[in-house]
């Protein structure tokens, strides 16, 4: 497909220049034939004169010279005469040059516009070869493609497939943007707010279980900083006035903790998948215990996030 793009930009290329020229050349015919409209004009007009010049001549000159000769009566009129006798015959040969130039004009005029006719018939020509490339050019293409028919409908469905992915993707990213620069806002309001102490705080039964089992999902695989972080952050938001003011109130806000979401808490909930450190962890935080001091949020690391990392997050 490249290679038939090139030939086709070449075609197209050529068929510019060669209606240009054929532009150029027919302007050119036009002005031949102007010139030669008009040299076949003066030349009816030169000859039309010429005959009535002869017919005179032939006619009644003769006698008019004879008169004016004899009849001079004197030597100086004679002369005079004589004179006028000359000039009219530099006038007859004037004449005849000029019809005779007239003429040679009219015949170069006459072959230069027979040149010029041919070269139109052949930029004609070459303009209609180029035309007919680009069936040729297509088919042979199109032939070239058939050999490939199935890979390139794969390839197609591939392409066709990576762009919605990718379109996902970027509206992801704008979510996540989103989300980002809203957690950042709500991190900083709840520095600036006013926080409860963990004294003032009632637990309720079940709370060291959905805590644990909250820590597992989402720092299972963390070393036990890793997972006491996570337990004072979901504390942090207990104890601050921004979000809820319980375990289960903040753990099942909408959409702040993705194991609610996607289903992998309510499955380790079930299994009771929390291990021993995840109820240490979970124990240590509820008791206030804290390694990252206020922090209300935590993520995996992306690019432009700061924070405190421990294992394989940033809080913040």
């Amino acid at each position: 497909m490249s290679r038939l793009n090139k030939e086709l930009t070449e075609v197209s290329d050529n068929l510019a220049q060669i209606e240009f020229d054929i532009g150029t050349t027919q302007d050119s015919i036009e002005v031949t034939r102007q010139n030669l409209e008009e040299a076949r004009n003066t030349e009816a007009s030169q000859y039309a004169a010429m005959k009535k010049r002869v017919q005179f001549i032939y006619e009644e000159q003769e006698f008019l010279l004879m008169d004016m000769l004899f009849g001079a009566d004197d030597f100086g009129d004679f002369l005079n005469h004589g004179s006028y006798i000359a000039q009219l015959s530099a006038y007859d040969r004037k004449k005849l040059t000029e019809y005779q130039n007239t003429r040679s004009d009219i015949e170069f005029q006459e072959q230069q516009l027979t040149a010029q006719m041919e070269a139109l018939g052949n930029q004609e020509r070459l303009a209609s070869a180029e035309q007919a490339k680009v069936s040729g050019l297509v088919n042979a293409t199109s032939g070239s493609i058939m050999q490939y028919a199935d890979e390139i409908a794969d390839a197609e469905a591939q392409a066709d497939a990576l762009q919605e992915q990718i379109k996902q993707e970027e509206q992801n990213i704008k979510e996540l943007e989103a989300k980002l620069a809203e957690e950042i806002r709500l991190s900083s309001l709840a520095r600036q707010s006013s926080w409860r102490d963990i004294s003032e705080v009632t637990f309720a039964d079940g709370d060291r279980y959905l805590l644990a089992n909250l820590i597992y999902c989402e720092a299972g695989n963390q070393p036990y900083e890793g997972k006491l972080a996570v337990g004072a952050v979901v504390m942090n938001r207990v104890l601050s006035s921004v979000f809820p003011d319980t375990i289960v109130g903040v753990i099942y806000q909408r959409r702040q903790f993705s194991p609610v979401d996607d289903g992998h808490l309510p499955l380790a909930l079930a299994q009771g998948k929390a291990t021993d450190s995840c109820y240490q962890a979970a124990d240590a935080a509820m008791s206030g215990e804290t390694n990252v001091g206020n922090c209300v949020f935590f993520r995996t690391p992306i690019p432009g996030l700061t924070g405190i990392q421990i294992g394989g997050h940033i809080f913040y």
